[in-house]
């Protein structure tokens, strides 16, 4: 098909129109696809700082969770007297009431030194764990009484008391012939377990 020259004259303006049309259609993708790109990458970083946000709220809610556990068992420990130095008057005094308490005809103790069983590395210092061995001797009406003793021991506090061995005798008294006189004896080992933190003390 042929097109005159006043026909071409006549198309060149919508000609050039559509060429700058098609010419700024053909930008418009190319800025859209960049800001298409440009948007999914915003939105990858975002959703990435999101995630790590999300693990540095669930390590926090972590270690808030353990040093609320940490303070519990920390109070209950400061509540039982376990933590700082030995107190041995205050074993003594506990002894003395027990045996007046429970009414033990015969008890007998001995303390012996300190001794470091353990030492734990920690923040922001270590914690030492001592023991204060001490043997009992104790004359018992019956089997019940050891135990009552052991238990109030344990309830009186100032350390942890782990008994290693308790080993419990005959007297040879007859029970009509002695009448309330203790039958049995008791002889144990009991280690007293105290906490030292040396992040506290300093």
């Amino acid at each position: 098909m042929n097109f005159t020259a006043k026909e071409l004259k006549a198309l060149a303006l919508p000609l050039l129109a559509c060429v700058v049309l098609l010419a700024a259609g053909t930008a418009l993708i190319a800025w859209t696809q960049q800001q298409q790109r440009a948007a999914a990458g915003e939105l990858s970083a975002a959703r990435e700082q999101l995630a790590q946000a999300r693990e540095r709220l669930l390590r926090i809610a972590e270690e808030e969770k353990e040093v609320k556990e940490k303070l519990e068992v920390y109070l209950r420990l400061r509540a039982l007297g376990i933590l700082g130095d030995e107190r041995r008057l205050e074993w003594a005094d506990s002894m003395t009431r027990i045996r007046t308490q429970r009414e033990l005809p015969d008890l007998r103790y001995r303390v012996e030194r300190q001794r470091l069983i353990s030492s734990v590395a920690s923040k922001p210092s270590t914690v030492d764990f001592y023991a204060s061995a001490m043997k009992v001797e104790l004359a018992l009406l019956h089997e019940g009484d050891l135990l009552n003793f052991l238990a109030d021991l344990r309830e009186s506090g100032n350390a942890y008391y782990s008994v290693k061995q308790c080993s419990l005798s005959r007297t040879g008294l007859a029970s009509a012939v002695a009448g309330l006189a203790p039958r049995l004896r008791a002889e144990c080992e009991i280690d007293l377990i105290t906490i030292i933190d040396r992040a506290a003390k300093a």
